[in-house]
């Protein structure tokens, strides 16, 4: 039985691409649901699989067997609370898409999408996109105020304008040889910056609302591509593009757990007086001094205090 790669996701359908490059339509055989997993998606993309070919556009395939995930990435489902939605398996890493204006990111959600990125040892880099469109300066002041406070936490930046081209050539090098997923809000310009550095691929994309000023849904369902890009020792790069996401809850993580998913204050763990901190109100408490002392952001201290607490993004776009 053939072995394949699940390049998009439907809901029912599945596109699976075979060894031979063939591509066919499939569906689930109904057990392959994993075992004690509530999620709303048994077959994510990015996942392996072993399927039955389709032998006409009448007779779709089917697949059979789903192998075993070197990783992945889920949110909480947006209708079921308590079951897990897989973004997609088996990536090298992530580009999380940033807007500090029009639409804005917040934050919040930015936090939350890093924490389930480190629970499931994604590594990730944050892209800040449409800086050509930034007006005044107190935006330029909100975006670097942003690339400090993450780049001052660990993580990689890079600062993007696609539709000129800026960044465009280091994004590519990174792609290069890897499998990506990209994610952010609808109106960060996903599509926009895929189709810069691949142009053969021509995905849809749409403006913002002028009114609104947030972006409006033109990628419906996660979708892998294969971009034709140099270098990557001779490995194929695979980017998966994914609807916008409105909110990031977490789920999987107990809350003892959530201050080891931000690097920052991890460092400082040892520090604390109490091995069993949890950065509160505790005496002797390191992450709090450092947060005092401006060393930990304040703004993903209080996203941290928000997880800890339980609350999340009162709306797709909650301003911090």
């Amino acid at each position: 039985m053939p072995n394949g790669l699940v390049m998009r996701s439907t809901g029912s359908r599945y596109l699976v691409r075979g060894e031979d490059g063939s591509l066919h339509e499939c569906v689930a055989k109904g057990n392959l649901r994993i075992k004690g997993w509530k999620s709303t998606n048994p077959v994510a993309v990015g996942d392996h699989v072993a399927y039955l070919p389709q032998v006409s556009a009448e007779e779709v395939g089917s697949i059979v067997e789903l192998h075993d995930r070197r990783n992945y990435l889920v949110r909480r489902s947006v209708n079921l609370s308590h079951h897990k939605h897989v973004i997609a398996a088996n990536v090298d890493q992530a580009l999380l898409m940033v807007t500090v204006a029009r639409p804005r990111t917040s934050f919040g959600f930015i936090d939350r999408f890093l924490v389930t990125a480190e629970t499931y040892q994604v590594p990730t880099v944050i892209v800040f996109n449409k800086v050509d469109d930034l007006r005044g300066e107190d935006e330029l002041d909100r975006l670097a105020e942003y690339q400090e406070v993450y780049e001052s936490a660990g993580y990689r930046t890079i600062i993007t304008a696609a539709l000129k081209g800026t960044g465009v050539e280091e994004v590519r090098g990174l792609l290069a040889g890897k499998v990506t997923l990209v994610a952010g809000h609808s109106g960060v310009g996903k599509s926009t910056l895929i189709n810069a550095i691949d142009p053969a691929l021509d995905l849809w994309t749409y403006e913002v609302s002028t009114s609104s000023e947030k972006g409006q849904h033109t990628t419906t369902y996660a979708e892998m591509f294969e971009l034709q890009v140099e270098g990557g020792e001779g490995k194929p790069t695979f980017i998966i593009d994914t609807p916008g996401i409105k909110g990031f809850g977490l789920v999987d993580l107990e809350q003892e757990h959530i201050g080891d998913q931000f690097p920052e204050m991890f460092r400082l763990k040892g520090d604390c007086r109490f091995n069993n901190c949890m950065h509160k109100d505790e005496p002797g408490c390191a992450v709090r001094k450092a947060v005092e002392a401006g060393e930990v952001a304040e703004s993903r201290y209080r996203s941290y205090l928000d997880m800890l607490a339980g609350v999340d993004e009162e709306g797709p776009y909650r301003l911090d």
